[in-house]
């Protein structure tokens, strides 16, 4: 078992004031972007529906403290791209599991 712990953070929100352009590339985009080709990495990977309306980023978090750690890192990291990218948005939200709390369960229930 490791100390490091490990946070999977979902940051959701909503696109607001898209310019046309932006659109344009969320459209052409989209299949690329779906929900089901999504993962939670490091750089975080970006998913929305075909209405262009939600979003979803999800990172894998490592090393952060708790979850409120983690959640920070996550919004941080998703207002980083989707300043980069353009993207008018609200609404941002952050939800954090930390998944190392299976391998605790697992190290407790083996007596570790």
């Amino acid at each position: 078992m490791s100390d490091e712990r490990v946070h999977r953070v979902t940051v959701r929100g909503r696109f607001h004031d898209l310019s046309d352009e932006a659109r344009r590339y969320l459209v052409s985009a989209q299949p690329e972007h779906d929900i089901f080709v999504s993962a939670f990495t490091a750089e975080g990977t970006f998913t929305y529906d075909d209405r262009i309306a939600f979003f979803n980023l999800r990172y894998e978090v490592r090393g952060a403290a708790d979850d409120t750690e983690a959640a920070d890192i996550g919004t941080r990291e998703a207002e980083q791209f989707l300043r980069t990218m353009r993207f008018g948005h609200k609404g941002l939200r952050a939800e954090v599991a930390d998944v190392s709390a299976v391998w605790d369960d697992v190290a407790r229930r083996r007596g570790g």
